[in-house]
Parts: structure tokens; C-alpha cells; sequence
């Protein structure tokens, strides 16, 4: 059997997978279609480029889950991982990252290996030989959407992506603005500033609110049907949802003090988080849209401290394709009518740059042991990378099926000795079980990297 691992598409799970199967010793090729073929949301021909937000939410590895998916990750030698730890900006106690150099380190250093070689080529259908992960993203062409449509006998599913704007620094109004983290939570002064805070009374509040349910949005296509996933709702639907509904989500004025007027409270706040080192570009928090671009520059420089705002790149929506998993792949991610082909990543319904990397890794992982006859394990569901791919393998309710971000409701119960315990107590039980047993998975994995 061929040691070379076909890898096709250069995102998170493709350029996780890709090395580390390289560092197995496989011989790789990645097949990537940019720049050659475009997409909506894709600026770059790089490998694992970040188009939506720049953050990867908590790095909390003992009370949350994709802190903890963070450490597993780390712990199985994680290119992604250790780009975003090289190049972390402030964010409170998230990871957030600056995403140009980030995505420039991935693709040179894939680059620089000798055993793996990268073309720029759409691959439009699904092989009948060799070796190959298909991570093809939200963003799945749409010749090779059909050709896994007809494959699978099986509709494509999809919902809907938004984007986020993102503001130049030296157009923010900090006469008016003021940079605190939520809580003051940080172990340094960057972290504990790491958020620029734009705040508004009720009466601002309402004339956005108002504003913001008259702008023009982008249409669907016929056929197309509006939905989306929960942990990335365009601005202007949770409006239509109440016209509280976003001050009490991504405006929430709580655990906040205006460092140019301490004795007011603000109705509202919208932040914004650093998008890269110098500190030059600022994104617009929880502010995904699919509001033309024309009525985006209006609305947005409503808000306090943006009236004279430039705008880097304004906020827009983009279908997101994932196939219906827990019908489709077997325990090791693998096609069950064509066993040569395995899926990772956004495609296989992960939803999240962490989630689909390590569904890349290991995606990988299975495909080393398996092309080396190694003996792998099935990875235990007590870990987040055994709960996120018991989810896609069959795990989940295949009628119900749709894309999940990594979180405890996706674990076995952990049992707690001496009765009910409170949430800190739970979830530090969760993960330190978690952290066990992914030590114990990674030390029976008899392939060892280079």
C-alpha cells in the first residue's frame, strides 16, 4: 500500500492533518484550489488562513472545553496550536491571534518539508484509489459538493457563515472609546486592556437598533433557506429576535467601567478586539452581518467612538457546507462506501478553527496507523477529541444533525464522589478525566513523530 496521504483542501484540518502525517514520515500533497480557484471569503492563496473572527475563544484547559481541546492539541504536537501560541495578541482570557503571520508561518513551514509537496488544484471528484482526506471546509466547491451529494444519496446541507467587520485603529474616537477587558480579566495589563469599549445610551441603543432593522441586507438565492448556526448569528437577526436580545449578547454592558466617565453606566457596549500585533486593525466583537456593504458603513458609524470609522473589511455572509456525519463515517472518519477516502473538519459538521483542526489531526492520526499498521486505539469519549468525533460518527442524532462547537453536553457524565458538586468543581472533574486519558491515548499511539 502507498505511504503518500492525499489531503485535499489547505485550511485548519488540511494543514493540521498534513503535518502530522509528515512528521510520521508519510509522504504528503496537499491539493488546494486557491488561489487559482477564489472564494467569497478567502483573501489569501496561504495555507490556513483565518476568514472570520481572529480568535479561538477560551484558552481555559481546566473549565472549558475548548480550552481543554487547546491542551489536547498542544499535547499531540499541534502546528496550528503552536503558530497561534507564536502569535497570540491580547484577548482577555481567550486566545486570540494575529492572523497574517499566523497562516504565513503554517504555509512556510509545510512548505519547507521535504515530503510534502502542495498543488494548486480543484479536485472535483472522489477518487476510487489511493490514500485521501478530503477538508474541504465550509467553503466545498460546488463540483465537488455534487460529487459528494451523489456519492452519499443524500442532500448537501448547509447553513449560513457571517463575517465581521474590521475597523482601523487610528479612525477609533478614544476621547470616547476605552480599552478594559470584561472584568478586568487578565494576568497583565494588555489582557486586562485588551478590548476597546464603544459605549451608548438607551437612546443611541434604540436609534441603532432601529437602524440596524432597516438596512438593507444581501438577499438569498431561489431555493436558498436562512439558516444559520447559533454560535455565529448575523447582528441583525438577533434584533429581529427582540429588540433587548443584543444587550444582552455581544453589547452587554456588565463588568465594564468608562475609564472617561466612571459614574455613568452604559446602556449598552460594543467591543472590539485587536486583529493583529501592531495593534493596527481592531474587529468588531460578535458584529457578523449580512447587511450590504453601503448600509454597514452607515450603521456602524452610529456607534460612540465610530463615527469617522475606515473600515479594513466590512462584514458579509457565505453558505457553509457539512455533510450529514453520523450517516456517512464510521469510528475513524473514514467514508463507509469508499473506506480510502476519510473527511475532517468544518465539512464533517465541527464548527470552530480549534474543532476542525483536531478533527484534522486526528483524521491523520487514524490514516498514519493505518497506512504504517500501526495500532491505534479507538480515542476515549471522555476527551474533547473522543466527544467531538463520537458526535460526528454516530454519536449525534443523524435526523436532528448540525454543527457543533466542542462543549461538556458532548461528554459522558463524569461521576462526582461525595454527592452534587458546584459548576467549577464539575468542570475541572470533566477535565482532568479528559487530560488523563488523552495522555494515556497519545502514549499507546506507536507511530512517533520525527
Amino acid at each position: 500500500m502507498s505511504n503518500t496521504l492525499h489531503i485535499v483542501g489547505g485550511g485548519m484540518a488540511g494543514s493540521e492533518a498534513a503535518w502530522q502525517a509528515a512528521n510520521a514520515g508519510l509522504d504528503v500533497v496537499i491539493h488546494e484550489m486557491r488561489p487559482k480557484v477564489e472564494t467569497f471569503a478567502h483573501h489569501t492563496g496561504k495555507l490556513a488562513e483565518m476568514v472570520c473572527s481572529n480568535s479561538f475563544r477560551s484558552d481555559d484547559h481546566e473549565q472549558n472545553a475548548v480550552g481543554l481541546l487547546h491542551w489536547e492539541m498542544r499535547q499531540a504536537n499541534s502546528i496550528i496550536m503552536a503558530a497561534a501560541d507564536q502569535h497570540r495578541l491580547p484577548a482577555g482570557g481567550a486566545l486570540a491571534v494575529d492572523r497574517e503571520p499566523f497562516s504565513a508561518q503554517i504555509t512556510d513551514t509545510l512548505r519547507g518539508l521535504d515530503n510534502v509537496t502542495i498543488v494548486e488544484e480543484e479536485v472535483d471528484h472522489l477518487p476510487g484509489e489511493g490514500n485521501w482526506l478530503f477538508t474541504t471546509g465550509p467553503l466545498t466547491s460546488p463540483t465537488l459538493g455534487e460529487a459528494i451529494a451523489h456519492e452519499t444519496g443524500a442532500d448537501r446541507l448547509a447553513f449560513f457563515d457571517a463575517i465581521a467587520p474590521i475597523v482601523y485603529a487610528d479612525t477609533i474616537d478614544m476621547d470616547v472609546v476605552w480599552a478594559q477587558s470584561r472584568y478586568d480579566k487578565g494576568e497583565t495589563e494588555d489582557e486586562r486592556k485588551a478590548y476597546l469599549n464603544c459605549p451608548m445610551t438607551k437612546d443611541q441603543y434604540e436609534a441603532f437598533i432601529d437602524a440596524l432593522l432597516a438596512a438593507d441586507k444581501t438577499e438569498f438565492h431561489e431555493g436558498e433557506t436562512a439558516t444559520y448556526f447559533d454560535g455565529c448569528l448575523p447582528i441583525e437577526v438577533m434584533a429581529e429576535r427582540g429588540r433587548e436580545t443584543l444587550r444582552h449578547g455581544p453589547m452587554k454592558p456588565v463588568g465594564l467601567t468608562n475609564a472617561h466617565k466612571p459614574d455613568e453606566k452604559a446602556y449598552a457596549v460594543v467591543q472590539l478586539r485587536r486583529d493583529n500585533a501592531l495593534g493596527t486593525l481592531f474587529n468588531m466583537v460578535g458584529f457578523q452581518t449580512k447587511m450590504k456593504y453601503g448600509a454597514q458603513t452607515e450603521v456602524f458609524r452610529m456607534i460612540p467612538g465610530l463615527e469617522n470609522a475606515s473600515f479594513a473589511r466590512l462584514g458579509g455572509i457565505h453558505r457553509n457546507t457539512f455533510m450529514n456525519s453520523p450517516t456517512l463515517l464510521d469510528g475513524e472518519m473514514r467514508l463507509r462506501t469508499r473506506p480510502n477516502i476519510r473527511f475532517a473538519g468544518q465539512v464533517t459538521g465541527v464548527e470552530g478553527y480549534v474543532e476542525s483542526a483536531a478533527m484534522g489531526l486526528l483524521a491523520a492520526r487514524y490514516a498514519i496507523a493505518e497506512l504504517t499498521g500501526a495500532t491505534l486505539p479507538p480515542v476515549p469519549a471522555t476527551t474533547a477529541m473522543g466527544a467531538l468525533v463520537t458526535h460526528i460518527s454516530g454519536g449525534a442524532e443523524a435526523k436532528t444533525f448540525q454543527p457543533m462547537n466542542v462543549n461538556f453536553g458532548l461528554f459522558p457524565p463524569v461521576d462526582l464522589k461525595g454527592g452534587r458538586k458546584n459548576r467549577p468543581a464539575r468542570y475541572k472533574a470533566y477535565t482532568d478525566r479528559a487530560k488523563a486519558d488523552w495522555q494515556a491515548w497519545l502514549s499507546a499511539f506507536d507511530t512517533e513523530p520525527a
